[in-house]
């Protein structure tokens, strides 16, 4: 077994202080994006919610969810999107937005691809709209 397969994905992406770089832009990109931004549910939460409590619990989450030490405290995915009514063309845009960071932060392939099974797998509790 080589050492990248015996380290966790959050040690592979850098822990957290690297976790948090990514986070960061990433969450500016999202709540800066006009077509997310375009659906009005989307739109009031993201100009209601902190931007720097957002990047935290963010920050906190890929943490948690790449096995790092943190543990997340926000809301279920669910609880904090149900009534957003994101449709499938909204998620796609999420993820493409997604992608443009671990990109600018030249994210090795194998973890991207382990970052985005851990993102799809919190689609059914996102994507609530047949819209």
């Amino acid at each position: 077994m080589s050492t990248s397969e015996t380290k966790s994905l959050y040690d592979r992406l850098g822990g957290v202080y690297a976790i948090a770089a990514v986070a960061d832009d990433f969450v500016n990109r999202v709540m800066d994006d006009p077509r997310l931004n375009a659906n009005p549910k989307v739109d009031e939460a993201h100009h209601r919610v902190s931007r720097a409590g957002f990047k935290y619990l963010v920050t906190e989450m890929v943490c948690w969810a790449t096995g790092g030490p943190q543990r997340y405290t926000g809301k279920s995915m669910y609880d904090s999107h149900a009534h957003l009514a994101i449709t499938e063309g909204e998620w796609q845009v999420f993820l493409g937005d997604f992608r443009e960071t671990l990109d600018k932060f030249a994210v090795p392939a194998p973890e991207q691809a382990e970052l985005f099974a851990i993102v799809e797998s919190t689609k059914k509790d996102i994507v609530l709209s047949v819209a």
